[in-house]
């Protein structure tokens, strides 16, 4: 886990043209998305299209990323952040919480920028695996160069579930989705680009990383 400062962030809607900002804490991040060794070890699962102990675990939906930090919270000796309902459609975050999240998506891009201003933290090419160097596969975490605050692969690779709803009102329960992946274009793999899915979707190049908070 990566100690990520306090900030300001602002983010902005495609659609009603709406931009806001967004004043985060300090909290941790994880270096790297969830492997599948650690998924495997956690869950006793392997859902990944591609199979390898280094690759990022893909194939889950939000909901399984969700349960995911729950479950290494508790194996950890943590406080779980979340609150599941009985009709497995219900969630609540508690935010007293010590244990493993996911990100909002505020605090993603601010972890992803690491103080940079433009639509990459480095070249591209050196810092992201996707459609144009990837040969449209899946790679190792860590291969490619971190941002300036040792975050690795937070573009390309695989996209990452945030907690937040992307667009209530048009889309629904959907979530938003950050960083691209292994199969996009460039134009995709930018700080500043989002994407959405049904909590329940999985696909070969979407997976997570894990957040915390830093509880007093």
């Amino acid at each position: 886990m990566i100690a990520i400062p306090p900030g300001q962030v602002t983010l902005s809607d495609r659609r009603t043209q709406r931009s806001w900002s967004v004043e985060l804490a300090p909290y941790e991040l994880a270096a790297f998305p969830v492997t599948q060794a650690l998924y495997a070890q956690v869950t006793g699962l392997r859902p990944s299209s591609a199979q390898g102990a280094q690759l990022p675990v893909d194939s889950v939906s939000w909901w399984d990323s969700v349960r995911f930090c729950n479950a290494l919270s508790q194996h950890d000796g943590f406080a779980p952040a979340y609150r599941l309902h009985t009709d497995g459609e219900g969630i609540e975050w508690d935010t007293s919480a010590d244990g493993y999240r996911l990100p909002t998506e505020a605090e993603w891009e601010h972890a992803c920028r690491a103080g940079t201003t433009g639509p990459h933290y480095g070249p591209l090419d050196e810092i992201a695996w996707y459609r144009g160097n990837s040969d449209e596969q899946i790679h190792d975490v860590g291969r490619k160069r971190p941002n300036p605050w040792g975050l690795y692969d937070m573009l390309g690779n695989v996209w990452d579930w945030c907690w937040d709803i992307y667009d209530a009102e048009v889309y629904g329960a959907y979530r938003v989705l950050r960083g691209g992946g292994w199969f996009d274009e460039h134009w995709s793999c930018r700080t500043s680009a989002r994407r959405r899915s049904h909590p329940t979707f999985q696909v070969d190049d979407v997976g997570f990383r894990i957040a915390r908070s830093l509880v007093c």
